[in-house]
This record gives structure tokens, sequence and C-alpha cells, in this order.
């Protein structure tokens, strides 16, 4: 019962109090900002409500009042998802005070997100027994990290919080593969016999499929930086407490390939004086400006996200 309560609960939140914090937010006037140099079909989204992912943050914490044992390293996990977002929250404030896409600085917003990710990662190897290695997955080793285990979380952390951030520029893109992701992170916490991830794990994918309602094309709300980065705080320390960072890079695929490619145009950009490999990055807006339509991208993206939750989930079960 607990489980469908997971779900169905914070799905039910949004979909009562969506509307309602949508025209709150058209009220407050914090519209979307733009930038210019992206496709030219996302200027009609210019002041489309965003910080949306409150909405999701809300759900959360009341279904974590009714249906988790806050007394438990699962209040960890929320620390860090409500953290991420508070940072996410400040750079959404600040783009729409400034009325620019730019919100915070990248060294302030890199400050929070590292703030965060250390309190995780020194809880996590001072004060737990959660040992101090991390699964291999397929073959079933163990990598023994020790005192390197407090930067490889605190890298791991920050890494997917952007990753997710990064992969939020289309409509229902972020949230319907972060509902995917985490129902798979919730298989791979039974397993483990992690209930309260389980839980959680499930609470988020409830969580973005009643998002998706308000989110998906034409959206109607956009979740913000405060949604994106709570979203990515939830499912890495999710990941980090059951020790299951490398099955998320795997599950999380999607994530990866987007950072990735805007790794590769920064750096050839960089290295060959201005060319490009991609149309523009992250990976959604290379096969935007090719001509394939927002919805057909998105779609194919739910896609392949469930071919990398699949290969996550049976790279454990290899094991």
């Amino acid at each position: 019962m607990n489980y469908f309560l997971a779900i169905g609960l914070p799905f039910l939140i949004i979909m009562v109090f969506g509307s309602g914090l949508i025209k709150f937010l058209k009220y407050l006037n914090f519209g979307q900002q733009i930038r210019g140099v992206g496709p030219e079909s996302h200027l009609k989204k210019e002041g489309i409500p965003t910080m949306g992912g409150l909405l999701i943050i809300i759900a959360l914490i009341i279904t974590s009042l009714v249906v988790l044992e806050l007394d438990t390293y699962i209040s960890w996990v929320l620390i860090v998802t409500l953290g991420m977002g508070l940072v996410g929250f400040l750079d959404d404030i600040s783009k729409i005070r400034t009325k620019s896409s730019l919100g915070l600085r990248a060294r302030e917003k890199l400050f929070g997100q590292i703030l965060f990710a250390t309190i995780l990662a020194v809880y996590v190897y001072y004060y737990t027994d959660i040992r101090t290695s991390i699964l291999v997955p397929i073959i079933g080793w163990e990598i023994e990290m020790g005192i390197w285990l407090i930067p490889f979380i605190i890298f791991f952390v920050v890494g997917f919080a952007n990753a997710v951030n990064l992969t939020d520029g289309l409509d229902g893109l972020a949230s319907g593969v972060t509902a995917i992701v985490s129902t798979s992170m919730a298989v791979l916490t039974i397993a483990l016999n992690y209930e309260q991830l389980t839980l959680f794990g499930l609470m988020v994918g409830g969580a973005c499929l009643g998002f998706i309602w308000f989110n998906s094309h034409p959206a109607q709300v956009f979740m913000g930086d405060v949604g994106s980065l709570a979203l990515g705080g939830a499912i890495s320390a999710m990941a980090v407490v059951a020790r299951l960072e490398l099955f998320l890079v795997i599950i999380g695929g999607v994530y990866v390939i987007e950072t990735i490619s805007v790794m590769i145009q920064v750096s050839y950009f960089r290295f060959t004086g201005g060319k490009r490999v991609f149309r523009m990055t992250p990976l959604h807006h290379h096969y935007e400006l090719g001509g394939l339509e927002e919805v057909k991208v998105v779609s194919r993206f739910w896609i392949l996200s469930i071919v990398f939750a699949l290969l996550g989930l049976a790279s454990y079960y290899v094991i």
C-alpha cells in the first residue's frame, strides 16, 4: 500500500494544486527568459511561467511527512534535494529580477551545490555504517574508496545535478526522463532492501508524472532550475546512499550523453577557434535545429531513457 501511496500522493497533489500555482506564477510575472542564441521556435516560450519545480518540491515534502520515516538516512537525501532546489530557486529568482537567462554567477551556483554535496559526503563517510566502497555493474565487484569517497560523492552529486539541469530544455524532457530514472532506481533499491529509498524513488517518479501533465508540449509551466537541480540532487543522493553511483551512470544515460555533448562542443570550439561538432548543445537542440519536431525529440529521448534504464537494471540482475 505504501508503494501506491508514494506514487499516487505526489501525483495527486500536483494535479490538484498545479493550475493554481501556475496562475500565481503568472500573477507574479515569473516568466521564462529565453536565450537569443537558442532555436527560433523557443522564442514563443518567452514569458511562460517558470519555477514550476516548486510543485515537485511541495509534493515531495508533503508526501515525505506521510510516507517516509524521517528519522533515518532518508532525511539526508531530502536535505540534498531541498538544498539543491534552494540553489536553483536563487538562480531562478536572479534571472527573473535581472530579466536575463544568466542568473547566479557560475561560482556562486557551484558553491551552493558543493556545499550540499559535501554535507551528504561527510554524513555518509563519518556518521553511517554505509560501506566506503561502490558497486560495479555487471561484474559485481566493489571498489574500495576509503577517504576518497568524500570527493567522489561531491563530484558525483554536483555532476548529476547539473546534468539534469542541462537536460531540462524541451517540454516534458527532463520530467519524463527523471520519472523513468527514479522509478528504475526504486526497483534497484528494492533488491537491496532500502525500503525508504524505494519509497522516495517512487515519490520522485509520481511527482514527475504529475508535472508532465502541465509541462508536456505545449508547456503551461517550466520547472526552472529549482526543479531540475532538486531532481538531480534527489536521484544522485539516492544512488550515493545505496552505493549505486555507477548504476545511475547507466540508467541516467540520457543525462550523461547530454552533458558529454556540451563538453565536446565547448572543447572543440576552443581548440579549433570557433568550429562546432553539433549544431547546438545540449544534444536535444542539435536534433531540433536539424528539423526534428520538439515532440518527436522528446519522445525519442524518453525511449532512449527506457533503453538505458533496462540496461542499468540488467547490469545489476546479472551479478
